[in-house]
């Protein structure tokens, strides 16, 4: 007889836009952890981009990658291209203070499992457009423009 795990049903794909070796490979078995699909790491733009054709249901981006502080365009070019809902995940929030059209908003490094689950959570029921009273107090989220 086989010794097969249980069917587990995976509850979101995530494009993770991390330059940061460890702490990506981190957040990677953290998300696996809590049942969620990573599609892949990306270090750069050009990576997060190749990977766009996976469609995520949710990328979490960092600010400052391999190729400089390149994670807000591609946050607005996931979002307003590809159409996937950006969370960035940034120790530099002072870099967002006018937002970056179109994303959701961002949490601030380091972060904890509840945090970054919590915020997973947010963005992806933000982007299936059920309403939410108020995000989780460790989001920030970005005002909307007319």
């Amino acid at each position: 007889m086989l010794d097969v795990e249980p069917y587990t049903k995976i509850l979101a794909k995530i494009l993770i836009v991390e330059d940061e070796a460890f702490i990506a490979a981190e957040l990677e078995a953290l998300l696996e952890e809590a049942g969620y699909q990573p599609i892949g790491i990306a270090h750069d733009s050009s990576t997060a981009i190749k990977l766009a054709i996976h469609k995520p249901d949710l990328a979490l981006v960092d600010l400052n990658l391999r190729d400089g502080p390149t994670g807000a365009k591609i946050g607005e070019i996931l979002t307003n291209t590809y159409k996937i809902p950006v969370l960035f995940v940034t120790a530099n929030p002072r870099m967002l203070e006018n937002g970056v059209p179109g994303t959701i908003g961002f949490v601030v490094k380091p972060y904890d499992l509840e945090t970054i689950l919590g915020s997973v959570k947010f963005g992806l029921e933000i982007h299936a457009g059920n309403d939410q009273e108020a995000p989780p107090p460790f989001v920030q989220v970005f005002k909307k423009t007319a």
